[in-house]
């Protein structure tokens, strides 16, 4: 049983360890450094980005250790120094909340990565997401560490982003759970942007949380084992059994990364 403290094999700061330093050891003080290292892929174009096809390959770096040495090959300086958006790394959700979630272990703070859905980004729509969730008072607290001021505004978003309410983001078990008692429709758990969703994308979605609770971290399109595909028929006593925590998932050694269409190491 982990405590949460200790570094998995990809929030290992690795040769970078000692750059983590002096960092915040506070959840707002974290995100605010993560959010001045790295950009969603997605949101580039509000910062008055163009992303090249090389800038963006960085959103398939799973460790830490990898995102450090793309963040000092751009920009040296000490990680507290904000760097300008031109400056920073292409990333997404998982890979704020990887950083942070490194970033708190560091600082003696425990902490995870949750996959699931953000319930403020798009109306009555859950999209797909990750967030960190950190021990306070022995009690688990969430994180958005992706949203920065401008997202915030942009999204009219009103509440702490550091301590945020409950169901302004649903853990993936979460979701599955009410979509099967009828409280949710799984069409409205998914990405809207590419119009995909539903009970296969949820039950995707629960076992890269198991994962990530288990400390290995897969990307968001990363799929391996009996992870479902858009037209498969579901097993919906598995995936019942793994909602509630009956179910372990192992994740192997290798994962077929479905953007790329191969397989990719993970360790």
């Amino acid at each position: 049983m982990t405590d949460y403290i200790a570094a998995g094999v990809m929030t290992d700061p690795g040769e970078f360890k000692g750059l983590f330093d002096g960092l915040p050891a506070s959840p707002a003080g974290v995100a605010e450094v993560v959010q001045g290292l790295m950009v969603h892929e997605f949101w580039a174009d509000e910062y008055g980005l163009a992303l090249t096809d090389e800038q963006k390959q960085t959103v398939h770096l799973r460790k830490t250790s990898d995102l450090l040495a793309a963040i000092v090959a751009v920009d040296d300086r000490p990680l507290t120094e904000g760097r300008e958006p031109a400056k920073r790394i292409a990333t997404n959700c998982r890979g704020f909340s990887v950083m942070a979630v490194a970033m708190l272990r560091h600082a003696g703070v425990p902490a995870r990565a949750r996959c699931g859905f953000g319930a403020y980004f798009n109306g009555e729509k859950f999209e797909d997401h990750w967030v960190v969730e950190y021990q306070r008072d022995g009690q688990w607290q969430m994180l958005d560490a992706q949203l920065d001021k401008l997202q915030r505004d942009t999204l009219k978003i009103d509440f702490d982003t550091t301590a945020m309410p409950p169901g302004a983001f649903v853990i993936a078990g979460d979701g599955w759970r009410r979509c099967r008692a009828g409280t949710d429709d799984p069409d409205d758990y998914g990405l809207s942007p590419i119009q995909e969703g539903g009970w296969w994308w949820i039950a995707g979605n629960l076992m890269r949380d198991v994962a990530a609770v288990g400390n290995v971290e897969v990307l968001p399109w990363d799929v391996w084992g009996e992870m479902p595909k858009p037209d498969d028929e579901i097993d919906f006593a598995h995936f019942d059994a793994m909602a509630a925590g009956e179910v372990t998932v192992t994740v192997p050694d290798k994962v077929f990364n479905a953007l790329r269409q191969r397989l990719e190491p993970l360790r």
